[in-house]
């Protein structure tokens, strides 16, 4: 095997653990609310603990880049692949630990009457989400244009962050008893709104990736 062909190998191994890692943190935001939702204390414990495998596979892959460095000399535009993947399996890492986050919230909330129904947040959440979706399509098909589509997004998610922040805060004034849920409540929201830009960074690796040049997306 030549060593492009076996470069090329490796760079396919390393956006294929990428990609398992995006899909294990997705997860994991999906079943955190899903845990919010039921209020499901088993469950949040279990996202807690799969977080390291997130984590597993943050290392395996900023091992392999340092070794792909290291030994292939790779030239300007395999290189910005390899750094673009190095970025995104971060922000990829740091949406695990939002759904830990979320996860900690819910045991901290427990099991008891809720003061404001769980609707707005899980809206948030798919937004947030399907933002993540498109942007790792984006990344696929190193598609320009759809990174910047998705960031737009984002400006929707901290729409809906603001108005969730707002009656939280009204929340408390009116059930001061129930403090400490009200407040974990707009930590959950934070996490979500994290999520968006996080996704929105993504973005802007990719831009980084396909043309050779920092973009800020969030200006």
């Amino acid at each position: 095997m030549s060593i492009r062909a076996s470069f090329d190998n490796e760079l396919k191994q390393l956006k294929s653990n990428l990609m398992e890692m995006v899909l294990l943190s997705q997860k994991a935001i999906e079943d955190s609310i899903q845990a919010l939702i039921d209020q499901d204390e088993n469950k949040a414990n279990e996202i807690i603990a799969n977080d390291l495998k997130i984590n597993e596979f943050d290392e395996k892959i900023n091992h392999t880049i340092i070794q792909l460095i290291a030994q292939q000399q790779p030239v300007a535009s395999d290189l910005r692949k390899i750094i673009a993947a190095l970025k995104i399996s971060s922000d990829v890492e740091r949406i695990g630990d939002l759904a830990v986050n979320i996860a900690k919230s819910i045991l901290h909330i427990g099991n008891g009457p809720l003061v404001k129904p769980i609707v707005e947040i899980p809206k948030m959440a798919n937004i947030s989400l399907g933002m993540l979706t498109d942007v790792i399509e984006a990344f696929n098909k190193e598609d320009v244009n759809l990174a910047k589509e998705t960031a737009m997004i984002d400006d929707q998610v901290d729409e809906l962050y603001g108005k969730l922040l707002k009656e939280l805060l009204e929340l408390m004034t009116v059930h001061p008893e129930s403090l400490q849920q009200i407040t974990q409540l707009a930590f959950i929201c934070r996490n979500i709104e994290r999520l968006g830009d996080h996704t929105t960074n993504i973005a802007e690796h990719i831009i980084f990736m396909v043309k050779g040049k920092k973009y800020d997306l969030n200006a």
